[in-house]
């Protein structure tokens, strides 16, 4: 129960001039006392042939008996031959582990040193009397399971190892054994507070030159935020050792209920971040790390929450470096508890309260002189109890300068802010409109991001801005752990183990290669720091940067007529401060024959640390211009010819009125759909509308003709469409017009019977012969929803068929492009009446729904279109609220228009 042992005490991670050795790379491995091999460290032993990874997300995958684990627990032997360089000072040394999941057994030259638990936590041992120049042997016995796993229960794949680097540091008698730095900003007067403890402080920019331990200095400086990261470099030193360090001047404080940093109030337009790699699990490479922060600095993330684990250092310096507020979190989930009603949960045990606070502790020592980090967090999901407040009460102790943040202590008795977990809209608004508890509120998890979605962002965002002392939140989560696996991303249960949860590790906003998906681009939109907007008078341009003005942006402007550009130029927008707001007006804009839509872009004006110059950082789009009205077709005559009935330019079945042929087009005529496959927040875990959709019988729905009336200016089709064994349905009237050319179709859609359950769809559902090409004009380029659709601006795209597909992990629902005026597609060009949405995929839906992984979806010979009136929202039910009751979509009686012309006929 307790924690490891031998271990020295917590301290920094730093870099310094005294010598190190990096024991990185191959190493030799056996498993269960099996042949030895070779092995890579840093790295997980399941991906390197040994053994298989496993998912669960709550329960534990062994019996919950604590702090006893299976006999049968597998144990991986690590042994490393290495020699000293050349001029090894004889000097005291540590070896350092920075992550050895779950514990490990250390012995150097035959000498045990000790053991480590806390899995992403930094043990060091002292070994400078037990080295010698040349063949050190280092042995490290790890076990899969130990008493540490029922303190490390987090939504992640089981994997073991020395996943994070180890290291041999010479610590120089006389040398920094430690420091800590505090650098305070008074937003007042404009000046920093300087002092050190651990050695002598040198900071060349501010002219500081050897300050002294408890000295402290006032200067004027630049502040440290997520959105301007000044740092200083510094040195602190000794006569034996120089260690370099990074210095940002920030102040955190709660005031009257609200957190600030610098006097100003902070929203977090955060995600959540596991350690993750598709090939190497949780040791993740250092490009990898840089690749996470510029993709989210990219799509306006301002926030991380380390769930739920410190990450590796190196990522927190980068955080420090362009700019991320971050929550770090404890090294602690006991979730697997819950299962059993928490009964035996180690929060409230005092057996396990040192265990509690020594990893508190050594992340608060080790993470202490980062800037980023603004709030320490005691874990995840592990109840309450007295080792939780333990934890609190020493960390307000240690560190005073940071709140202390746990979602679990739902009463407050121990932390510094209220959190929650997937609260609803209307719950964000009843804390917002009472200030529960008094303290600054922040969803410390919101917006599940598994599969299509998360849907309802922007009223998420409109309760952060609403309530002073709701203060944004962090987006579960930010990347899919999936594992690459026989030509697809492998989830749980892919490894054949026996308890897994599936699916539910695909949960993020970029896909296991970092591909963002669709929602990281809706979160961008959604939460980017410059608002543009029309207003009567001309151009509205809002700022809600926490702490910068607008002078690092530029503000382009183009204007389209029906998506092609006849017009563009550069917005001067007066300066501004964070929170402040410009109106301009509308710059001269030529005469449109079609739609006229201004979009405006605020881009960056100068390279950025994270962005070249030009990267747009928000964008606004105004309707100046509204179309002219269409021309209802009507005046070609109806013809039988043999077995076909002929209309202008189609050709109809007369037993079941469906369209055969456009021109010389084959098609599988539209008719009514309803179905589509279920995402993932359809198969939500609340109230799933998946299964009630399939107990309606909407993935099977049958089709009747009642009645074929044809006259001689147009076709009218009659049908109802229903499940079979219910005796509801819908009534869809087929109404065909043409017109030359132009062939078109009017669907009057009515509700017959009572309807137990929402809609998926309602729209109009063919097939096309083999096509590629793709062109529209209405919203893209990418995906859009009901409640997710703030990331797709107007105007003219072009894609092909297989580009139109988001490849979701777990295949589902995707592609929609939503208010397309138009759309040219295998031969066929398509107008709405006014809008409509469509898919157009390779495959059917059916086909969708059967896939369980991406290559499980081969590409027919036909391209099937939908063309939708509407979809059901999104919402985010695979863990947290459903659809919103605006997006959610009822039987209800609908008319919808289309027009069909040969692609050829068009210009």
């Amino acid at each position: 129960m307790g924690p490891g042992f031998g271990s020295v005490a917590p301290r920094s991670f730093f870099t310094s001039d005294a010598a190190s050795l990096s024991l990185d790379g191959t190493w030799d491995f056996r498993l269960d006392e099996g042949d030895w091999g070779a092995i890579t460290v840093p790295g997980h032993w399941q991906l390197q042939g040994h053994g298989s990874p496993a998912y669960t997300n709550v329960r534990y995958p062994f019996p919950v008996e604590p702090p006893f684990v299976p006999s049968d627990n597998p144990t991986g032997d690590y042994r490393l031959v290495f020699d000293l360089p050349e001029n090894w000072p004889d000097e005291p040394a540590v070896l350092r582990f920075d992550g050895v999941d779950s514990c490990g057994l250390i012995c150097l030259n035959d000498v045990e040193l000790g053991v480590t638990r806390g899995s992403r936590l930094p043990a060091e041992f002292e070994v400078g009397h037990l080295l010698r120049p040349s063949g050190n042997v280092l042995t490290v016995r790890v076990h899969q399971w130990s008493a540490g796993s029922y303190l490390e229960d987090q939504d992640m794949w089981w994997m073991s190892g020395i996943f994070r680097s180890v290291a041999l540091l010479s610590r120089p008698r006389g040398g920094v054994a430690d420091y800590e730095i505090h650098a305070s900003y008074d937003h007042v007067t404009g000046s920093g507070t300087l002092s050190v403890e651990g050695g002598l402080l040198s900071v060349p920019e501010l002219e500081v030159t050897d300050l002294l331990p408890g000295q402290s200095f006032s200067l004027a400086v630049e502040p440290w935020s997520a959105e301007s990261p000044r740092l200083y470099d510094g040195v602190v030193h000794t006569d034996a050792e120089r260690v370099p360090v990074r210095i940002g001047f920030r102040t955190v404080e709660i005031s009257d209920g609200v957190l600030t940093v610098n006097g100003s109030r902070v929203v977090f337009r955060g995600v959540n971040r596991h350690e993750h790699h598709p090939r190497f699990g949780r040791a993740v490479p250092r490009e990898v790390a840089l690749q996470d922060v510029l993709l989210m600095k990219r799509h306006n993330v301002n926030a991380v929450r380390t769930s739920h684990y410190p990450p590796d250092p190196y990522f927190l310096s980068l955080c420090d470096e362009y700019g991320l507020w971050v929550i770090d979190e404890c090294d602690l989930e006991t979730h697997g508890f819950g299962e059993l009603g928490w009964a035996g949960n180690p929060s409230d045990d005092p057996r396990w309260a040192e265990s509690y606070v020594d990893r508190m502790r050594r992340m608060v020592e080790r993470d202490k002189n980062h800037p980023s980090i603004v709030l320490w967090s005691l874990g995840n999901e592990s109840h309450t109890g007295r080792n939780l407040a333990a934890m609190a009460s020493w960390t307000r102790d240690r560190d005073p300068s940071r709140p202390v943040h746990y979602e679990g202590d739902f009463a407050c008795e121990y932390v510094d802010v209220y959190s929650r977990m997937y609260a609803s809209h209307d719950e964000v608004e009843q804390i917002g409109r009472e200030h529960a508890h008094g303290l600054p509120f922040i969803l410390c998890e919101f917006a599940h991001a598994m599969g299509n979605g998360p849907g309802g962002m922007i009223e998420y965002r409109e309760l952060f801005e609403r309530y002073e002392h709701v203060q944004g939140g962090f987006i579960w989560e930010w990347i899919d752990h999936g594992l690459e696996r026989d030509g697809h991303f492998a989830y749980g249960g892919d490894f054949g183990e026996p308890l897994h949860d599936g699916n539910f590790v695909i949960d993020g906003l970029v896909f296991p290669d970092r591909t963002p998906s669709p929602g990281l681009a809706e979160f961008g939109k959604v939460f980017e720091p410059i608002r543009i907007t029309g207003t009567e008078a001309g151009i509205r341009v809002e700022s809600f940067y926490d702490h910068v003005g607008m002078d690092h942006l530029r503000f382009d402007w183009v204007y389209e007529d029906d998506g092609v550009e006849v017009a563009s130029g550069t917005l001067e927008v007066p300066r501004t401060t964070a929170g402040a707001r410009a109106d301009i007006a509308l710059p001269e804009l030529p005469a449109v024959s079609g739609e006229g839509w201004l979009t405006v872009r605020a881009s960056l004006a100068a390279p950025a640390s994270w962005a070249d110059a030009g990267h747009v950082v928000a964008w606004g789009q105004i309707l100046v211009a509204e179309p002219p009205p269409a021309t209802p077709p009507g005046g070609v005559e109806l013809v039988h010819l043999g077995a076909v009935l002929r209309h202008g330019i189609g050709e109809f079945d007369p037993v079941t009125g469906l369209l055969t042929k456009l021109g010389e087009l084959t098609l599988d005529g539209p008719r009514l759909d309803l179905w589509r496959a279920p995402t993932d927040n359809d198969r939500g875990s609340d109230h799933p509308e998946e299964r009630a959709w399939r107990d309606a019988g909407l993935h099977r729905l049958q089709h009747r003709v009642v009645d074929v009336e044809t006259h001689p200016s147009g076709l009218v089709v009659h049908t109802r469409v229903a499940p079979p064994a219910w005796g509801f349905g819908m009534l869809a009237d087929y109404h065909w017009t043409a017109d030359g050319d132009r062939l078109h179709l009017r669907v009057d859609i009515t509700p017959d019977g009572e309807w137990p359950c929402t809609l998926p769809r309602l729209g109009l559902r063919m097939a096309l012969p083999a096509a590629d090409a793709v062109e529209w004009f209405g919203r893209g380029p990418g995906e859009a929803y009901a409640d997710s659709r703030q990331a797709a601006r107007i105007g003219r795209f072009t894609s092909t068929v297989d580009a139109l597909q988001t490849p979701y992990v777990f295949p589902q629902e995707n592609g929609n492009r939503a208010d397309a005026r138009w759309l040219r597609i295998g031969g066929v060009h398509i107008e709405g009446e006014p809008v409509f949405d469509f898919t157009a995929r390779r495959w059917t839906s059916e086909d969708l729904d059967a896939a369980r992984h991406t290559d499980d979806l081969v590409p027919g010979d036909r391209v099937h279109l939908n063309l939708d009136l509407a979809q059901h929202g999104l919402g985010t039910a695979s863990c947290g609220p459903g659809v919103l009751p605006q997006y959610r979509l009822h039987a209800r009686k609908a008319s919808f228009a289309v027009t069909f012309v040969p692609a050829s006929g068009r210009s």
